[in-house]
């Protein structure tokens, strides 16, 4: 006893030893709206501005540098001072993105100790392409061990060389002897079902190269899986690690923990960093993607002429393969007549300065085109959400339907709803062009989009009526409507689609969708859609067509124990398809018995405390899964009754496998309390 309270006290020793020594003088996120306070722009201070994006590799917000007003020469971002009195050495770290125009451009570090008269560089680096950086460096300048030191990132050139760049992420900060830290888990926020990494990436922030590390994952609740993995990450070097052994994930929601338990065989300086928990949606299924491009032009923009000629050569080759949305803007010179604030919102929005600009699926690809590759790309990427609608025409007005579908628990996404024009020719302008293809006219949605609150496998329904007289509509007889979902964190949009037009039909999914489990098969039912107007069903089992055109609203399916995804879409005139509603089920059939023959095999009790004991004739293996498919128990045995003590696992729903000398196999569902 004695020598564990000794030890103990040791541990809370070297915690307070650590908390007495290790520093951390700078950590800034911009989380804000603002600057934050004490942080100042030294120079060309119009230029810099708190963006909603995260194109550095943090989270939203992020400090960004626009090329406009344009400039040539210095601009600083520059911290607070902090009191470096008897420091030699800090790391300054921080992330950044560059999305460049043209030629290379510099930013380089530099430190004041006179309230930002002198500056002493301390890094630079050139930049010739776009991309994302992380950047962590040591600073020995001559202003170390003052009493107050300022830093700052400066950018020192031509402002017309770049269109943006991002900074997150800023941390100033002394380094402990020993201090692995655990910088991301780089998983997929949302995947498909099935085998998965466990994926992530540490970095060094101390002074000793780090030769092994002791890592283990926690899923939920569900025991730690722990693995040592062998390694050389010099001092304030990355590397990016995974488990071994894969995990199957079924649908659902998880929380992944990862932690770094020891370092070089000891706990390291500073555990503060050596945990994270990142939330996992595993979605019930997929669908067919369609590629969201939005295109800034003006027709006052000469180089916007080759774009537009361009991307309608894109889109006329592949028809049904893209949804369209384009916003003209105010500028260059008078601008385009129908610019819009709202066009102008989602200008903002991408960080767009100049035309003409293509965004594809969120990601902003400046003054190029999308390629045939690229749109081929986004096409066959899978999506785990899904949008259908339609829209009708009286006189000025058009009455708007859209589903939102999501394949997860969809909860941070927004949806937007643009009302488009096809050809519009009334905005002439001085660059040539007669004609203009997909003219944004107005939003439905909020230009900062509409809440989606949908459980996996539902829809939410949204319906509006607008009256286009005061926009800039032609012809009321050319319009069309995008409709998509973003995620606003990220700006990828995950599906999108142009509504069935000009129609009273609306393809709306069917009702109260549900799958029981009988014991020996699975009954599907449904109800018709409200509107009544369909013309049939089709059934989906795992994204494979399984009964086409069906006129019934039930069936019965009979598989083998495992888990099973049915979909159900509902069909009607001119070939328009409902969004489809989702149901899975962890079937378990309850009759299986071995194959040669032989008695069934019986569990009891269950739901169970601890132990349970199963029963039957030449039992060789029992094997005990979770329910994210991992081998969490296993029990030789030569018996025709075995005992399985399950008390400490945690309380769910485990799948118990026995196995016969014959290598037979039955798989029972057992609860553990």
């Amino acid at each position: 006893m004695k020598k564990t309270l000794l030890f103990f006290a040791a541990i809370l020793m070297s915690l307070s030893v650590f908390a007495q020594t290790r520093t951390t003088f700078i950590s800034e996120h911009f989380d804000g709206s603002s600057l934050p306070e004490g942080w100042q722009i030294i120079g060309q201070a119009s230029n810099w501005s708190v963006s909603a994006t995260q194109n550095a590799g943090g989270q939203a917000n992020e400090m960004k540098l626009d090329w406009s007003p344009q400039f040539n020469g210095m601009t600083r971002l520059a911290t607070p001072a902090v009191d470096l009195t008897g420091i030699s050495s800090v790391v300054f770290s921080f992330k950044h993105a560059l999305d460049n125009y043209q030629g290379s451009n510099s930013i380089g570090v530099a430190t004041s100790s006179d309230g930002g008269t002198t500056w002493n560089e301390a890094w630079t680096q050139s930049y010739a392409s776009s991309g994302a950086w992380s950047i962590s460096q040591n600073i020995t300048t001559a202003d170390m061990g003052n009493s107050s030191v300022m830093f700052c990132i400066y950018f020192n050139g031509s402002s017309y060389n770049i269109n943006d760049w991002y900074f997150d992420d800023i941390e100033v900060f002394t380094m402990e002897n020993l201090d692995l830290s655990l910088s991301t888990i780089d998983m997929v926020p949302v995947m498909g079902e099935g085998s998965a990494d466990i994926a992530f990436t540490v970095q060094n922030k101390g002074l000793t190269p780090v030769t092994n590390v002791v890592m283990t994952y926690q899923i939920d609740d569900q025991e730690a899986v722990e693995e040592s993995f062998d390694v050389n990450i010099g001092s304030l070097e990355s590397a990016q690690l995974s488990f071994t052994d894969n995990v199957v994930f079924l649908p659902g929601s998880y929380n992944i923990t990862v932690t770094i338990v020891t370092v070089n065989g000891n706990v390291d300086d500073d555990p503060s960093n050596n945990s994270l928990t990142k939330t996992i949606n595993v979605a019930l299924g997929h669908t067919q993607r369609i590629p969201m491009i939005e295109h800034f032009s003006s027709s006052t923009c000469g180089p916007c002429v080759n774009v537009n000629t361009q991307m309608g050569n894109l889109t006329n080759n592949n028809p049904g393969k893209f949804t369209y949305t384009k916003y003209q803007m105010n500028w260059p010179g008078n601008g385009d007549p129908y610019y819009t604030e709202e066009g102008g919102v989602r200008r903002v929005f991408y960080g767009v300065n100049a035309v003409p600009n293509v965004v594809l699926e969120g990601t902003n690809l400046g003054a190029t085109v999308v390629s045939q590759t690229q749109l081929d790309n986004a096409y066959n990427t899978p999506s785990f959400a899904d949008v259908r609608g339609s829209f009708n025409v009286s006189g000025n007005s058009i009455t708007v339907k859209v589903d939102f579908m999501a394949y997860y628990d969809m909860t941070v996404e927004k949806s937007f709803v643009t009302v488009n024009e096809k050809v519009t020719t009334g905005n002439v302008g001085t660059n040539g062009e007669t004609s203009f293809h997909h003219v944004f006219m107005k939003f439905l949605t909020d230009t900062s989009g509409d809440d989606l609150n949908i459980p996996a496998g539902e829809c939410q329904h949204f319906e509006w009526t607008q009256d286009m007289s005061s926009t800039h509509v032609e012809e009321m007889s050319d319009l069309e409507v995008s409709a998509w979902i973003q995620d606003m964190a990220s700006q990828e949009v995950l599906n999108s689609h142009f509504m069935y037009e000009y129609t009273d039909i609306h393809p709306y999914p069917v009702q109260n969708f549900a799958v029981e489990s009988t014991g020996t098969a699975m009954n599907l039912t449904w109800n018709a859609p409200e509107g009544g107007n369909a013309t049939g069903y089709n059934l989906y089992l795992s994204g494979e067509l399984l009964e086409e055109n069906m006129t019934e609203t039930s069936y019965t399916y009979t598989g083998e124990t495992g888990y099973y995804v049915f979909e159900v879409e509902a069909l009607y005139p001119n070939d328009m398809t409902s969004v489809k509603m989702v149901r899975g089920i962890e079937f378990i059939y309850d009759d299986a018995v071995i194959e040669n023959g032989e008695s069934a095999y019986s569990i009891y009790p269950n739901p169970t405390n601890g132990n349970i004991m199963i029963s039957g004739s030449n039992i060789n293996l029992v094997e005990v899964y979770n329910i994210c498919g991992q081998k969490v128990m296993s029990v030789e045995a030569n018996s025709s009754n075995v005992n399985v003590n399950m008390s400490e696992l945690t309380t769910g729903v485990y799948m118990v496998k026995i196995v016969d000398s014959n290598s037979n196999a039955t798989v029972k569902k057992v609860v553990k309390k």
